[in-house]
């Protein structure tokens, strides 16, 4: 969970614990929110990502551990089973194609919606070792292991048969992040919604409503596994709260709805989730509109500073996800649509994340109207941009004529457009807009005389520290 990176401070009797400790703390049971060192037993060094790479492919393998570096550091996010997200490069340890092959090497790509069974894990304790835990993935069925027991550095960390022995035996060494105890369906315990009666509110915005106005601290919804079909909307007035999905994915917490612009709501009050209470987080679920196609229909509207949406899809085709002019950070989520499915005036950065163009014909992915004031929009970090069909997707249109949207370090699939990635929007040309590219990768990526690419003098002041900054140094990171 981000809620600790939030800048909020977080009192006891909230249902969140800051837990920070050493490296070299006792190994402790891994939960959902937890940062941690991976320790094999037969090495005692630490699980990272080879070199830090922020590469999709990047290679897995042990090291000497070291305090403070992230590319040994894991988050386990989700419900079981989880993912894990290397703290530096924020992508999910993966077994290359989900191949079941004993021995295979395994390595880093980008999370999309967090659904992906091969880079799904269970955890079981040993039975012959106690605080530790074999890490077994749900499309192979094989086990994490440092290749034949070695201790030597830079020894690949591979997928193997499953057995009860020290070079499958991993420690998970807490060193950051917040662990919740919330009430989750896993325990037993009460989820704060459930559709079927279980939990205390049987729709999601019943428990939102619930919420005292101008609450001071965070307050944490869980959400029992199910479709919620209604309207959910924070108000202004009630900032600091989470959403949480239960549910062993994002797929399986369904909040939805079908307004369009055609039944007289407008664009921007078409939306399922409406999001204007600051400092919002939402976890591990789905936003979705299912109107259909041949009008705008919001899957979320933004109004808000500060949001975060860590493993949440957001479903729809045109319009999907209204971002207006405050700040956001989407990370290992998934984004899907038809026309200009991420548009607004906001400074929003999309880490990891997978972004989908369905339809067959393609069409703009992005419609900013950045003011010109600003000097950030819209970035695409590391980023998996993919599409239904070939050379038909365009990276965006200026929907202001200052609009600025970059994509850096992201692999572009096939579906772009190459010769001509970005368009114009009625009066607005592209050429004129802020639209620039940086080190992509993948069968969409190139370069031409209309593709404006940043120098590499300039991307250090285009960072995702740097959009989302602002004036509090606001870091969700």
């Amino acid at each position: 969970m981000l809620l600790a990176a939030l800048g909020v401070a977080v009192p006891a009797t909230v249902a969140v614990v800051a837990v920070v400790m050493p490296a070299a703390e006792a190994a402790t049971a891994p939960v959902a929110g937890g940062v941690y060192t991976i320790v094999p037993g037969a090495s005692g060094k630490c699980v990272e990502v080879a070199g830090g790479s922020a590469d999709n492919g990047a290679l897995l393998q042990q090291a000497a551990c070291a305090a403070g570096s992230t590319k040994q550091q894991w988050k386990v996010a989700g419900s079981s089973p989880y993912n894990l997200v290397n703290a530096g490069s924020s992508r999910c340890v993966d077994v290359p194609n989900g191949a079941a092959t004993s021995g295979l090497q395994l390595q880093q790509w980008g999370c999309g919606d967090g659904t992906k069974t091969n880079q799904l894990w269970t955890f079981t304790a040993s039975s012959a070792a106690a605080g530790k835990y074999l890490i077994k993935n749900v499309a192979t069925g094989l086990c994490v292991s440092d290749k034949d027991g070695s201790t030597a550095g830079n020894n690949p960390i591979v997928q193997e048969t499953c057995a009860d022995v020290a070079r499958m035996q991993f420690a998970f060494n807490q060193v950051g992040g917040t662990t919740p105890t919330t009430p989750t369906t896993t325990n037993g315990a009460t989820p704060t919604v459930a559709a079927d009666g279980s939990g205390t509110y049987r729709t999601v915005q019943a428990a939102i409503d619930a919420v005292p106005a101008n609450n001071p601290a965070r307050r944490v919804i869980t959400i029992k596994a199910g479709t919620y079909r209604e309207i959910v909307t924070i108000p202004s007035n009630k900032p600091f709260i989470t959403l949480q999905g239960l549910g062993s994915g994002p797929s399986n917490v369904v909040i939805v709805n079908n307004h369009s612009s055609a039944g007289g709501y407008g664009t921007s009050g078409s939306a399922t989730v409406f999001v204007n209470g600051h400092d919002f987080v939402a976890m591990n679920l789905t936003m979705s509109n299912d109107y259909g196609e041949g009008s705008q229909a919001v899957a979320a509207n933004l109004n808000a500073d500060r949001s975060v949406f860590d493993g949440v899809r957001f479903l729809g085709n045109q319009d999907t996800l209204l971002v207006n002019n405050y700040r956001a950070y989407v990370v290992n989520s998934y984004v899907e649509g038809t026309v200009d499915f991420i548009f607004g005036g906001a400074t929003v950065v999309f880490r990891s994340s997978t972004i989908y163009e369905k339809r067959s014909t393609g069409g703009p992915i992005t419609a900013a109207n950045t003011d010109a004031s600003k000097t950030y929009g819209i970035l695409f970090y590391q980023c998996t941009i993919t599409g239904a069909a070939n050379n038909v997707t365009t990276l965006g249109r200026p929907w202001g004529p200052a609009a600025q949207v970059l994509y850096r370090e992201s692999s572009l699939s096939a579906t772009i457009r190459t010769s001509q990635p970005w368009t114009d929007m009625s009066s607005n040309s592209w050429k004129n807009a802020r639209f620039l590219e940086y080190r992509n990768t993948g069968a969409g990526a190139g370069t031409n005389s209309n593709r404006p690419q940043l120098s590499d003098a300039q991307a250090a002041s285009y960072t995702p520290q740097k959009y989302l900054a602002g004036s509090d140094g606001w870091n969700p990171f």
